[in-house]
């Protein structure tokens, strides 16, 4: 299967007519954040696939669009402090915002993300009895700490997050936040047997279910 990670900054190659040739074989799209409601329910109803989100510390508590005023994307699942298993069997959990810089929305105390992410414990290990693993991909749109973030407390990463990729090793860590600028910036990092993708703009990223399930480093192609 495929997914298309997006995040942080709109695109004319996404947002536009090109979407049905270019990205015709997805079959989940996720967003990691800062991108608005307009956007994501264009994506989703074009290409007519799930779609799997968490805000970014500047989305709008309430936006306006033309059917009136939205507090989601129509069409998303917002997976914020929460796991879900998609139909095809792949297992998700999010985690919104960034650290706490202006007292702006959806920003937290590494206190609090160490609390949204302990709360995501007890369905981490259901999974694991259910399904025999605990976690495939963890969506975000904060990096973690000291991988692939920045040193400004803005751009600074989650604690509680790389934990949780340490402890649990999901095969994918996706996350936004970091803007990139130049075309050497390191984007991609394996924290064990996990994948940690900025995914600023888009990416595409191809998974083997069978490999998955299995355990396979191979599961993953990026």
């Amino acid at each position: 299967m495929k997914i298309l990670s997006v995040s942080d900054v709109e695109l004319g190659l996404i947002y536009s007519q090109q979407i049905t040739q270019r990205f015709a074989d997805v079959d989940v799209v996720i967003s990691c954040g800062d991108l608005p409601y307009y956007y994501l329910e264009y994506i989703v109803s074009t290409l007519n696939v799930p779609l799997y989100y968490v805000r970014g510390n500047h989305a709008s508590k309430v936006e306006i669009c033309v059917g009136g005023e939205r507090q989601s994307p129509w069409g998303g699942y917002d997976l914020h402090r929460r796991v879900r298993r998609d139909r095809s069997g792949l297992l998700l959990a999010g985690i919104e915002g960034s650290l706490r810089y202006n007292n702006g929305p959806y920003q937290y105390s590494q206190g609090e993300m160490w609390r949204y992410v302990l709360g995501l414990t007890p369905s981490l290990f259901l999974n694991k009895l259910r399904f025999g693993r605990y976690l495939d991909i963890f969506v975000t749109h904060a990096p973690s700490w000291k991988i692939l973030d920045r040193d400004d407390l803005a751009h600074q990463g989650i604690k509680a997050f790389r934990w949780l990729i340490e402890t649990f090793q999901p095969a994918l860590h996706l996350h936004g936040h970091v803007h990139i600028y130049r075309r050497n910036t390191v984007t991609e990092a394996a924290v064990q047997k996990c994948q940690v993708i900025n995914t600023y703009g888009f990416r595409e990223i191809s998974i083997d279910l069978d490999d998955l399930s299995a355990g396979s480093p191979s599961a993953i192609r990026i």
